[in-house]
């Protein structure tokens, strides 16, 4: 499983990097388009949507993404208010009381909240290959508190965050992946990496808000996943799982970031 992992990252993050730092715009939006997609198709699956209803749902979507690009759409304030009610808000309740979807109109408005702002994020945030960078950083923060969330979690973990959600993610964990963005958007902040200067308080403070965005994030498809009864949101990246098992925290801290950036 570590051999298959390695081999499919050794694909995956050399595509990435190029698609971030040398695409064109068009064809950064159909790559980022192509992710959303194949993230809302895991989606489905685990919310309970029938096939049919699924592929309807998918063309309704892809339609909608081709036509917003055509016409340089984006997002009016109001959606990115729902988006932050919903990462901020709706999202700890919904861990809390840990609902379920059954393929109802629900459904349907959390897929297109999940992925939706998700993909105009990627498209204001790296409106050019020069903003790449930027867009990096922000990516990077979910890499760091992962990793750093994890091995704390080895060392010190002790009280569940989640228990019957996650049981591998402790408490112990996120306090020591949080000190770690910390230092991290200290060296952002530093390094100019960002595309806006809010001083070195609120970049850190702006980067402890993402690293809780993050947690739910994963917390939520790792629900979604228990909810419908599966171990992965599917087997297309061998040893990973899915794509949605891959992006679940970007897909919250991109959204929420290019909120904050868009409405302050």
């Amino acid at each position: 499983m570590l051999k298959q992992r390695i081999i499919t990252a050794l694909w995956m993050l050399p595509l990435m990097l190029g698609m971030l730092f040398y695409a064109p715009q068009w064809l950064w939006a159909a790559f980022c388009g192509l992710i959303s997609l194949v993230t809302l198709w895991e989606y489905s699956r685990m919310s309970g949507l029938e096939k049919l209803k699924t592929n309807h749902y998918l063309a309704a979507t892809l339609v909608f993404g081709v036509i917003a690009y055509a016409g340089g759409w984006t997002l009016p304030d109001i959606v990115w208010y729902a988006v932050l009610a919903f990462w901020l808000v709706v999202m700890p309740l919904w861990l809390k009381f840990k609902w379920k979807l059954n393929g109802g109109w629900q459904a349907y408005t959390v897929g297109w909240l999940l992925v939706m702002p998700f993909w105009f994020a990627l498209m204001s945030l790296r409106p050019h290959p020069d903003y790449a960078l930027s867009l990096l950083a922000v990516m990077g923060l979910v890499w760091v508190a992962d990793v750093f969330a994890y091995f704390s979690g080895k060392a010190f973990g002790k009280h569940k965050i989640a228990p019957t959600v996650s049981p591998g993610k402790s408490w112990e964990g996120a306090i020591g992946g949080a000190i770690c963005v910390a230092v991290y958007m200290t060296v952002v902040w530093w390094a100019g990496w960002l595309t806006f200067d809010a001083g070195w308080f609120n970049t850190v403070l702006i980067g402890l808000v993402l690293t809780v965005v993050s947690v739910c994030g994963d917390l939520l498809e790792s629900w979604l996943k228990r909810a419908a009864g599966i171990k992965d949101s599917s087997n297309l990246l061998p040893g990973h799982g899915g794509v949605f098992d891959r992006v679940d925290s970007l897909i919250a801290v991109v959204s929420v970031y290019a909120a904050f950036e868009s409405l302050f």
